[in-house]
């Protein structure tokens, strides 16, 4: 018998039925094309093996005394670390509602007994690349999210529907919890607010205005980043999850920066890093913890300093030597 030339990068293949004789040719060629193979004679050892060795993919007898390919496929599925594994089922059942059953209690697919050997691999090849696409994908994703953490981004997913935070990474659950004193699985209103108000911008893929909250000289800054899942839809009402990307901002050096170009004091430097932020003399009042009275005159005095009239001109300069510092070669 000549086998096919397929890759087999060491899968493991857990092997059902409570016949040997039956799956003795089988088992051969799959041993001679590189596949590790395991057997198992009835349900709940297949479940045990399964549970221990989580194969690549699993050739499972439909019929066995005990319990049955179809219960063991149920089992399986109903398990989240074996759930992805795909099933095979091996059946002399023809009956086109025994075949609706294979698939229905999660078969990707079945062969027909006497089973033949080079259709069992050609029909393991593609669903074992199709499993290992999708574990590929998965790991990306999570990749990305862990890098994005790494670079100091936080990030979460949150279901515009119910507005259930449905993941975050370790550094978003600390800054939620500072910044906004919410936990999983609540989203911050307003976070919730921002997200749905934005929706439909971001369904015609514009890029929505970023979400700021400040605490004392820090920020936090959300930017919606794409819809995952049913999201990814184009009707007018997008719902589904959303991937938000943080990322925490320290004021403290444009402050010192501020202070030491145009020589203001501390609490001047911050007022005028706040202005220069479009915040109005209420806001800063609330961000500082004091009266707007006093950011008032701290604010003629930041004037009379830079030799300006306006908020704008004091805004414009402020915003003009913090570029200068960061990005010297522009112009």
């Amino acid at each position: 018998m000549t086998l096919p030339n397929l890759p087999t990068d060491g899968a493991v293949v857990l092997l059902v039925d409570d016949m040997p004789d039956n799956i003795a040719p089988l088992h051969d060629a799959l041993d001679d094309a590189g596949y590790t193979v395991l057997v198992a004679l009835d349900g709940a050892s297949a479940l045990e093996r399964a549970a221990q060795a989580r194969p690549d993919v699993i050739l499972l007898d439909a019929l066995m005394p005990g319990m049955d390919g179809f219960e063991v496929a149920q089992r399986l599925k109903a398990d989240p670390m074996l759930a992805a594994i795909p099933i095979l089922f091996m059946t002399g059942l023809t009956e086109t509602e025994h075949l609706v059953k294979a698939l229905g209690v999660g078969g990707c697919d079945y062969v027909t007994k006497p089973v033949k050997p080079l259709e069992v691999m050609a029909r393991m090849g593609v669903h074992l690349q199709s499993a290992r696409q999708a574990r590929q994908g998965a790991l990306e994703r999570q990749q990305a999210r862990s890098a994005l953490d790494a670079f100091g981004y936080a990030t979460i997913t949150v279901r515009a529907r119910d507005g259930r935070l449905m993941w975050q990474t370790p550094l978003a659950r600390q800054l939620l919890l500072r910044y906004c004193g919410t936990e999983a699985p609540a989203t911050p209103a307003d976070v919730l607010h921002w997200l749905r108000r934005h929706l439909s911008e971001a369904q015609r893929q514009l890029e929505p205005p970023r979400l700021t909250l400040t605490q004392e000289a820090s920020a936090l800054t959300f930017r919606l980043h794409r819809a995952l899942g049913e999201s990814e839809r184009s009707d007018d009402s997008p719902e589904g999850e959303w991937l938000i990307v943080m990322e925490e901002t320290s004021e403290a050096s444009t402050v010192e920066l501020l202070a030491s170009s145009f020589g203001l004091t501390q609490r001047e430097a911050e007022v005028l890093h706040w202005v220069a932020q479009g915040k109005i003399n209420r806001d800063i009042a609330e961000i500082l913890g004091a009266s707007p009275a006093t950011v008032k005159k701290h604010l003629e005095r930041i004037h009379a300093k830079l030799g300006v009239e306006t908020r704008t001109a004091a805004a414009a300069m402020a915003v003009n030597r913090v570029r200068s510092v960061q990005h010297p070669g522009a112009h």
